[in-house]
C-alpha cells in the first residue's frame, strides 16, 4: 500500500488542483451512501418493493440535506469541462472530437450495465420472479441513468455554459415552478428544469473554470443566499423539506428539479468553494491524495453499481428464509436505522467485488496501470483531471 501511495504522488502533476478531485469523490460517495440509508427493499409474500425511512421518519430529512450532492458533482463537471474544453481548443482539437472522447468514457461502463441488468432481468422472469419484484429492482439501477443524460448533455452544452450567466437558467425554473405550482399548468413543463435546474451549477463550475468565483466573499453569499432562499421556499411557498424524493409525498424537489432543489444547490456549492482551502491543505498528505485518487478513477463504476451491490446483499440475504431486520424490514423505527448502518460495510465489500469486475470498462484496455501514470499525456480532447 505505502508503494502504491508513493507511486500515485510521484506521477500526480505538479499544477493539479487535487481539491477538484475531493470534492468530486465526495459528491460521488454522498450520492452512494444516500441511497444505501434512504433506499429500503422490503420484502412482502414473495415479492420485493421499495420503501424509504423518510417516509415513515421525516425526522431524517436533514439527512437528505448532507447526501443529496448532485449540485456540487454538476459543478466540479461544469469546472473540469470548461477548463478541457479550453485546453483542447488550444491544442487544434475539434469540438466533436472532443465531446466524442469525453462521452465515449461515459458509455463503455453504461453499456456493462445494462448488458447485465437486461440478462439478469430476463432469468428473474424466466425462473418465475414476478414482474413487480423485476420492476422494483430493475427501477433502482436504471433510475440513476438520468443523471448520466443530463451530464452527457451538459457536457455537450460545454460551449454555451462558458458564455451563459447562471441567473438564466435560475429564471427558466422559477417560471416553470410558478406556472406549475402558481398558475395549475402541465406537469409536464416540469421536465423542462431537468435540463435548466442542472445548468445551473454547471455554469457556476464553468464560471469557476475562468477564474470567476476565486473570491471568499462570492461562496459566501452563495452559501447564505442559497440556504436563505431554500428555507424561505420551504416555509412560506410549501416545497418539501427533504432535497430526495419521498414515496407518497405530494411533491419532489428533486424529480424534477425544483426552485427550492436549485438554491439548495447554490448553497453547496457555496459550501463547496469555501471547502478548497481545507482540503488542499489535506491533500497535501500522499495518503490522503491517494484515497481521492483511486476513488475518482472508479467514480462511474461506484456509481453504477453501488444499487447491485446492495441488491445483491438483499438478495443472499433472503437466502437465509426470514426477513434480515434493515435489509427486508419496514423502514419505520430507529431500530431499522441502527441495522441499516451495521449493514453499510457488507453493501461496501459487495460493491468492491463489482468493481473488481467491471472496473476495467471505466478506465479501458489499461485498467488500474492508469493509476501510478496520471502524469502521462492525456488522449486527445482530454485533460488530466478527465481522467480523476
Amino acid at each position: 500500500m505505502r508503494d502504491l501511495v508513493r507511486r500515485i504522488e510521484s506521477a500526480t502533476p505538479p499544477g493539479r488542483d487535487r481539491a477538484v478531485d475531493a470534492l468530486r469523490a465526495l459528491a460521488i460517495l454522498g450520492v452512494v451512501l444516500g441511497h444505501w440509508l434512504v433506499t429500503a427493499l422490503v420484502t412482502d409474500s414473495g415479492t420485493v418493493h421499495g420503501a424509504s425511512p423518510l417516509q415513515h421518519m421525516p425526522e431524517l430529512t436533514p439527512v437528505s440535506w448532507l447526501l443529496q450532492t448532485l449540485a456540487v458533482f454538476f459543478l466540479v463537471g461544469g469546472q473540469v469541462g470548461a477548463a478541457s474544453y479550453a485546453t483542447a481548443r488550444g491544442r487544434g482539437v475539434t469540438y466533436r472530437q472532443w465531446l466524442e472522447a469525453r462521452l465515449v468514457r461515459l458509455g463503455r461502463p453504461v453499456a456493462a450495465v445494462l448488458v447485465v441488468w437486461t440478462v439478469a432481468a430476463a432469468v428473474m422472469l424466466v425462473s418465475g420472479a414476478g414482474p413487480g419484484t423485476v420492476h422494483t429492482l430493475l427501477k433502482l439501477v436504471l433510475s440513476p441513468l438520468w443523471f448520466l443524460l443530463v451530464f452527457a448533455g451538459l457536457t455537450a452544452a460545454t460551449p454555451l455554459a462558458t458564455r451563459l450567466h447562471p441567473l438564466w437558467p435560475i429564471a427558466v425554473v422559477l417560471h416553470v415552478d410558478l406556472i406549475r405550482f402558481g398558475l395549475g399548468g402541465p406537469s409536464w413543463l416540469g421536465w423542462i428544469n431537468v435540463a435548466a435546474g442542472w445548468l445551473v451549477p454547471y455554469c457556476l463550475g464553468a464560471a469557476w473554470a475562468r477564474g470567476a468565483l476565486k473570491d471568499r466573499r462570492t461562496a459566501w453569499t452563495l452559501l447564505l443566499g442559497g440556504a436563505a432562499a431554500t428555507a424561505g421556499l420551504v416555509l412560506w411557498a410549501g416545497y418539501p423539506a427533504s432535497m430526495v424524493g419521498v414515496p407518497g409525498s405530494r411533491m419532489s424537489n428533486l424529480d424534477p428539479p425544483t426552485l427550492a432543489a436549485v438554491a439548495f444547490g447554490l448553497a453547496q456549492c457555496g459550501a463547496a468553494l469555501l471547502l478548497l482551502g481545507p482540503l488542499r491543505r489535506i491533500l497535501v498528505r500522499p495518503a490522503a491524495w491517494a484515497a481521492v485518487a483511486l476513488v475518482n478513477l472508479s467514480a462511474m463504476t461506484v456509481f453504477l453499481w453501488h444499487q447491485t451491490a446492495m441488491m445483491a446483499v438483499t438478495a443472499v440475504g433472503m437466502l437465509t428464509g426470514r426477513a434480515l431486520p434493515g435489509l427486508h424490514t419496514v423502514p419505520d423505527g430507529w431500530g431499522w436505522v441502527l441495522a441499516r448502518l451495521a449493514w453499510l460495510p457488507v453493501f461496501a465489500a459487495a460493491l468492491l467485488v463489482c468493481w473488481a469486475a467491471f472496473h476495467t470498462y471505466e478506465q479501458g484496455r489499461r485498467g488500474h496501470s492508469r493509476v501510478v501514470r496520471t502524469g502521462a499525456p492525456a488522449p486527445r480532447g482530454e485533460t488530466h483531471h478527465d481522467h480523476a
